[in-house]
Formats: structure tokens, C-alpha cells, sequence
């Protein structure tokens, strides 16, 4: 499948701003999917950056957004339990997913919980099925795909230099060593799951990521091991909402702030 690899970036001067902006942008996005095809597949972020982003969802959009098309799914995971602190699933069913009518049989979950992580691996892989091949053109495992990054530029749980960059048949990996904390055993979408999608929408905010977005930016279009955020691709766009903090040290980031 065809993959871009120029991306949209958008700079605001607040996070807030930023995540203001991407709420709109995911009700139309999911309106049309659902007029298209009739759902709409989404694939949520973990970590602290995107909590805003559902709570306001959840709050201003819960009339809007077509909840009931909705088929919610997760980029990674910790192998924890669904209840811990430190789980993806935990913090998007408290700042979302328990708000909003998408149907529980829609939510689909990594179940970090099962031992050993190579079967929650093969269950999310069954759950997706094989990777579209050229011949299916116009087909997607996904119609938006929503990520962050971390310091270091590791996005889902695709830590830099990591084995799981080399995946190129799987959808899923079990990634047994984090790269940031917690120091937990991940279970993680691959590079070529993440590009079998109709777009890509980061989302990050703070200076501490300041350097790792430049740094990205300027490996493009060939990307990078060390920053593997660079090296995510999409059948449509990859779109950037950026605060002007973490896009600092992009040339003209201050003026083109919203």
C-alpha cells in the first residue's frame, strides 16, 4: 500500500489549544467514516498527554460524535492489570470510554493481564487479521490512529534501536524491555499495523519534547531508529498537533502559533 511520508503540522500556542483543535478534527473525521463505511476504527494513545483530549470528547462531543459507530482499539499496552494505575485502558475508560455510549463489544482491549504476553499478542492479532496487501486498495485496518511521544521519540511502545522497528509481516509484538517508565513489559501495534490506516494524528505537548520533535522532523522522509516516531506511516496523512513549547526548535514554529 502506498504510505505518505510528508507530514501536516499544526502549531498552537497551548496544549490545550492543540487538543481543542484535534477534538474537532476527530468528530468530523468520524462522522465521515461512518457516512462512508458505515464505522468508524479508532485507535487510541496511552500515557498522560491524551487524558484532556478524551475528557474533552466526552464532555462537549458526547451528542456529537457518532459513539455507537465507534470501534475503539489500543496502539499499546502495559502488561498490567486492566485495573492498575499504569494501564492504557484504565486511564482512557475513566476519561472516556465509561462516558460515552460506545458499545462494550466495540472496545477492544490488549489484555496485558494474560501470561505470557505472547498470547495476549496472538489474541489482538486474530482480533485484527492480516495486513491489507496491495491488491486490497482502498482497504485499512484503521481510520484514525492517534499517538504520542515520549523524550526519547518512541511512540506506541516502539522504543528507539528496539527489535520490534524490524517487524514488517506482524500487526502485534510483545516488547519484553521498556524504554521509559514504567519498566514493564509492553504489548505494541508495529510499524506496518500503525501504516495500515487512513491517517496518523500526534499529539504532544511540552518542551522536554522539544528535541526529539526536531529531531524527527529532520530525518524525514527516511526516518530513523533512534527517533522511532519518524518512522510512522499512514495511507492518507500523518498530521503533527503540536504546542509551541514541544515545537520550540522547529524553524518558525513561535509565528505559525494558533
Amino acid at each position: 500500500m502506498e504510505h505518505r511520508v510528508t507530514p501536516e503540522i499544526r502549531v498552537f500556542a497551548t496544549l490545550s489549544g492543540a487538543t481543542s483543535a484535534l477534538a474537532r478534527h476527530l468528530c468530523a473525521g468520524a462522522l465521515e467514516a461512518t457516512r462512508a463505511r458505515g464505522r468508524f476504527a479508532w485507535v487510541l494513545a496511552g500515557g498522560h498527554t491524551p487524558e484532556a483530549l478524551y475528557r474533552r470528547l466526552s464532555d462537549r462531543y458526547a451528542h456529537r460524535f457518532p459513539w455507537a459507530q465507534t470501534e475503539v482499539y489500543f496502539g499499546d499496552e502495559r502488561c498490567v492489570s486492566p485495573r492498575s494505575s499504569q494501564s492504557n485502558y484504565a486511564m482512557a475508560r475513566a476519561s472516556l470510554l465509561r462516558h460515552v455510549p460506545v458499545p462494550r463489544p466495540s472496545i477492544h482491549r490488549f489484555r496485558g493481564e494474560l501470561r505470557p504476553p505472547s498470547r495476549a499478542v496472538a489474541e489482538y492479532a486474530r482480533l485484527l487479521g492480516p495486513l491489507p496487501t496491495q491488491r486490497d486498495r482502498g482497504h485499512a485496518l484503521f481510520d484514525s490512529v492517534l499517538l504520542g511521544i515520549g523524550p526519547d521519540g518512541h511512540t506506541a511502545s516502539l522504543f528507539p534501536g528496539g527489535a520490534a522497528l524490524h517487524e514488517r509481516r506482524r500487526t502485534v509484538v510483545a516488547v519484553p524491555r521498556s524504554g521509559q517508565p514504567p519498566f514493564v513489559p509492553r504489548l505494541s501495534l508495529t510499524l506496518p499495523a500503525l501504516a495500515s490506516s487512513r491517517e496518523v494524528v500526534f499529539l504532544v505537548g511540552g518542551a522536554e519534547k522539544a528535541e526529539a520533535i526536531s529531531s524527527i522532523f529532520r530525518s524525514l522522509p527516511q526516518g530513523t531508529m533512534t527517533r522511532p516516531a519518524s518512522l510512522v506511516r499512514s495511507q492518507g496523512p500523518t498530521r503533527w498537533f503540536l504546542d509551541r513549547a514541544a515545537a520550540a526548535l522547529l524553524p518558525g514554529a513561535g509565528a505559525s502559533a494558533r
